[in-house]
């Protein structure tokens, strides 16, 4: 990170970068703080999940049903708010134009409502056709249950938008805190929901849970906002710039993040005709890959990102170009090591976390299987959000949609090559080819866009933490081999998975700083100044 301040011939201007990365570091370290809490208290609900229903039809048909409002939530939340409100919202308050900004935001709000309702009461009279799209080969009971839970959780995707919209905003104004903590409140409503109604509710419980949740998200952000000045109007006016722009960039967005979901999509269609377990070993594997991606990859995205809006807005295009460097090589210098961890303790993380009450250890090994194909392309899918944050802060959408358009056929047929030979394990690994290969080809259009983004800067980086990485994974390896006696108990678990972490956090810390790397370096002397 050292570099983002060299080649700056003048002191100010070196001060003014100093000064962002300080305010980009702290807003990390916020979302990072909290997100942490969140991914445990995740954790907590998938695994009361598991421990209540196991890997069967019945959480099977739970996770299609939640398909729906998940894939709206990444949909508006994880992606056409970002690519599309962010920067049009933050661009007018760049040009202290609040006034001009509030009266876009107000007039999306209220399309969204509107837009909102009218498909949720679509939702309702179609959810059986509905359920086919996201698990087709469903039938009796599982069928029944899916179509009543999606029916159960559909109002929850006005609240999801909403909380988009806050979110984005709060963000705008550089605070990070409160959105942060409303995904803390909903997994806690979520638990409770589980925890105290299963046994008198059953699986309708988790559902009912996810409503009050998103909810309760929604209502603990509006006081913060408030505080910045709410000026919502009940208006619409369609004619709008900012409406207008946001419109243009939202729409190819949509469709290109569309085509992501629909690759999940896909993967759950075909695991429905698999054996029952196979959609929730998919899922629990799918979440402890995104554990890193969420904490550490989302953080240091969405924290850079109304930095690089405002480098683009005011046309300094070295400092954007040095940010995105900053951005991919922080996220590797995380991410690789914690997906070497989790592939090489794949087993003793899914038996220390699920394995308990109807969770088996074939479960597990099922789970752990899909974990380790998951795993392979986990460095592509974390660099993602910073290359597609570049492009959105550019405000063209259209290339990333052009790009995720070919990824719908590549994932399909790598599906269908990999599935008859690895299981549901071969839609796992599918899924990663097809991140890597959007990455890839993303990359190489941003830089012919952008001209030179300090490459060699990034491989060398990326070099570096993987040697550091595949030191760590042999040394996590062989210490858990060694503490396999132990895993009889969820103590001798817990002792044999934290002594392989700590041993390898150990070797990777000390490998980075041997071979000098910045970002180590950086963190060193940040853990320094705190102590």
């Amino acid at each position: 990170m050292i570099y983002f301040l060299k080649d700056l011939n003048l002191k100010g201007r070196a001060i003014g970068v100093m000064s962002t990365r300080k305010n980009v570091a702290k807003a990390a370290g916020i979302i990072l703080a909290l997100g942490i809490v969140s991914r445990i208290l995740g954790f907590v609900r998938e695994q009361l999940l598991a421990v209540k229903f196991g890997a069967t039809g019945i959480s099977d048909a739970y996770v299609a049903a939640f398909t729906i409002p998940d894939f709206l939530y990444n949909l508006l939340v994880g992606g056409a708010l970002s690519a599309a409100f962010i920067p049009v919202f933050s661009s007018y308050l760049a040009r202290d134009e609040e006034e001009e900004a509030w009266k876009m935001a107000s007039t999306v709000i209220n399309l969204v409502i509107i837009i909102m309702l009218f498909c949720i009461g679509l939702g309702f009279l179609f959810t059986p056709e509905l359920v086919k799209l996201v698990a087709h080969k469903f039938t009796g009971e599982r069928l029944n249950t899916t179509i009543k839970l999606t029916r159960i959780m559909l109002p929850s995707v006005l609240f999801t938008g909403l909380n988009g919209f806050l979110m984005g905003m709060l963000n705008s104004y550089q605070h990070f805190f409160t959105p942060a903590l409303g995904s803390v409140i909903y997994n806690i409503v979520i638990i409770l929901f589980g925890y105290f109604l299963a046994g008198k509710l059953g699986i309708t419980s988790f559902a009912l849970g996810v409503v009050a949740g998103m909810v309760l998200n929604f209502m603990v952000q509006l006081p913060s906002l408030a505080r910045y000045g709410l000026k919502y109007r009940p208006i619409i006016d369609i004619h709008h710039p900012g409406v207008v722009k946001m419109a243009q960039l939202m729409i190819p967005t949509l469709l290109g993040l569309a085509v992501s979901q629909i690759n999940l999509i896909v993967n759950q269609n075909l695991a429905s005709g698999l054996s029952e377990g196979s959609i929730m070993a998919l899922r629990l594997a799918n979440r402890l890959m995104y554990l890193p991606l969420g904490l550490f990859a989302s953080a240091i995205s969405m924290a850079i990102f109304p930095t690089m809006t405002g480098f683009a807005a005011r046309g300094e295009m070295d400092n954007f170009k040095k940010s995105v460097a900053m951005g991919i090589k922080s996220i590797w210098f995380i991410i690789l090591p914690a997906q070497v961890g989790l592939m090489v303790l794949s087993v003793p993380i899914v038996r220390l976390l699920f394995e308990m009450g109807e969770f088996t250890p074939a479960m597990t090994r099922a789970t752990a299987w899909a974990l380790v194909f998951y795993c392979v392309g986990l460095f592509a899918h974390s660099a993602l959000q910073v290359v597609l944050r570049g492009f959105y802060s550019l405000h063209d959408t259209i290339t990333p949609v052009t790009t995720s358009l070919l990824t719908i056929f590549l994932n399909y047929l790598l599906n269908v090559a990999f599935i008859r030979y690895l299981g549901h394990g071969g839609l796992a690994l599918g899924f990663s080819l097809t991140g890597i290969f959007n990455f890839a080809v993303l990359l190489w259009l941003f830089r012919r866009k952008v001209g030179s983004i300090y490459g060699k800067d990034i491989l060398i980086s990326g070099v570096k933490s993987l040697l550091a990485s595949l030191l760590m994974g042999v040394t996590a390896y062989l210490i858990a081999g060694e503490l396999s006696g132990f895993a009889v108990t969820k103590h001798g678990q817990l002792i044999q998975v934290g002594a392989a972490i700590a041993g390898a956090v150990v070797v990777y810390a000390a490998t980075t700083l041997l071979l000098k790397m910045e970002e180590a370096l950086f963190f060193l002397n940040l853990i320094r100044k705190k102590v």
